[in-house]
């Protein structure tokens, strides 16, 4: 749709923004539900899903399969499908 971000300060400004809403949405949830047994598991989760997206953006890019680039999940998932109809 818009393509590419260039700008390498529009780069950082997205993932602070990232960063805010994430922290923003874990406090309002311990503050709705006050818990450590509830920071501990939604710590773990983060990640948890922060290694997974590494493993299918760069571990399978530079040591799976370095021919193919990822542009998204759904990207990696029809590799997935498309690999395993081979």
């Amino acid at each position: 749709m818009l393509g590419d971000i260039r700008s390498t300060w529009l780069l950082y400004v997205k993932g602070l923004l990232f960063l805010i809403c994430g922290i923003a949405a874990v406090t309002l949830i311990l503050i709705e539900y006050p818990s450590l047994k509830l920071a501990f598991l939604m710590g773990l989760a983060i990640w948890c899903f922060c290694r997974a997206y590494y493993f299918v953006f760069y571990v399978i890019e530079h040591y799976a399969d370095p021919e193919y680039k990822f542009a998204g999940i759904i990207a990696f998932l029809r590799y997935l499908y498309d690999k395993r109809k081979r």
